[in-house]
């Protein structure tokens, strides 16, 4: 019987982020004591399974070494069209706005792919520069007029209000566990096995590692970086539907600026901005973090301002992390080669 690795347990970043996030949580409980409660902890699946559906698309692009800001315009993008298609041709279906944003976030993220995959942009530049484009074209070519809850569809309401299961409190009201949930975990259990049982995962990790050496190994680099950016504006599509449903409201001017958010949850998570390393688990500890983290600060007596400027300092712990981690392993191999 194989015997548990406890030392590569607590090498693990998962392992100290979920200490840190059960140190937290203890002590906002002790300022409120409601914090902890089932119906809290539904609560904030619900608002932030729209946030962890992005960091997974995000964390697999970081994976491969590159980075992605554009997300968010896809997002917005596939929202607000399918809205408006459905109020347009008066189809009442959850099916065709998830068929319409889904596909928009596939064709937006083929373009990234494209200038990415084939002209050798650097990911950054191309990114927000999409961002840009995306966004601007949104609100140049379709509309600015926000859809109010009294023009949106009934099925969006639907589907925001849906739940798996329901529990009653004590004054005979009932909560649930919203529907969000299962397209948070369907998205989680198909990239886990994207990632660990495909040719195509494991290109992934190669390019992140070292993307000549993948090329050598015999990997499509052009294949593999057209399903990653293809794969995030799916994932945009899916968060696109699941925040208007949740605000009941549409304003084309929503989600874009929350980049940084998304991307400093999985950096907290461990994923390191130049490739190769982190897991699903330490990205949803860090949505997790991030989402206590921003709905808390006033509770504990910081401003909310504060938020910003923790997101800030994730970001450059990361990359500091990252820049000394590859310094070090140079160094190492500069003194093996000497000797």
């Amino acid at each position: 019987m194989k015997r548990f690795n406890y030392r590569k347990l607590l090498r693990q970043n998962e392992t100290y982020l979920f200490f840190v996030l059960v140190a937290f949580s203890m002590v906002i409980t002790a300022i409120n004591p409601q914090f902890l409660t089932l119906e809290n902890i539904f609560d904030l699946l619900k608002s932030s399974a729209g946030m962890g559906i992005l960091a997974i698309g995000v964390f697999i692009v970081l994976l491969s070494g590159g980075i992605d800001v554009s997300f968010t315009a896809i997002a917005i993008a596939g929202q607000y069209i399918s809205a408006n298609v459905l109020i347009a041709t008066g189809i009442d279906s959850l099916a065709l706005a998830f068929l319409v944003s889904c596909a928009l976030g596939i064709a937006l993220g083929s373009i990234n792919a494209l200038f990415i995959s084939i002209f050798k942009l650097p990911t950054l530049i191309t990114t927000l520069g999409t961002l840009s484009a995306f966004h601007g074209a949104l609100l140049a070519f379709v509309d600015t007029k926000a859809i109010n809850t009294g023009q949106l569809p009934e099925c969006f309401k639907v589907f925001g209000g849906k739940d798996i299961f329901t529990l009653m409190r004590p004054d005979g009201t009932s909560y649930g566990l919203s529907v969000f949930a299962l397209f948070l975990l369907g998205v989680i259990v198909l990239s886990w096995l994207i990632l660990r049982f495909t040719m195509l995962g494991r290109g992934i990790y190669a390019i992140g590692g070292n993307q000549e050496a993948a090329k050598r190994a015999g990997f499509n680099i052009i294949r593999t970086q057209f399903f990653i950016y293809c794969y995030v504006g799916f994932l945009a599509g899916i968060m696109g539907v699941m925040h208007i449903s949740l605000l009941r409201y549409s304003n084309p001017m929503y989600i874009v600026g929350d980049e940084l958010n998304v991307i400093a949850a999985v950096v907290l998570g461990g994923a390191r901005i130049t490739g190769g390393t982190g897991s699903i688990i330490g990205t949803l500890l860090g949505v997790a973090m991030i989402t206590i983290l921003e709905k808390n600060l006033v509770l504990i007596g910081l401003s909310s301002y504060w938020h910003k400027f923790f997101i800030g300092l994730i970001i450059i712990v990361g990359v500091s992390i990252t820049y000394y981690q590859n310094k070090r392993r140079s160094t190492q191999r500069l003194v093996f080669m000497r000797e």
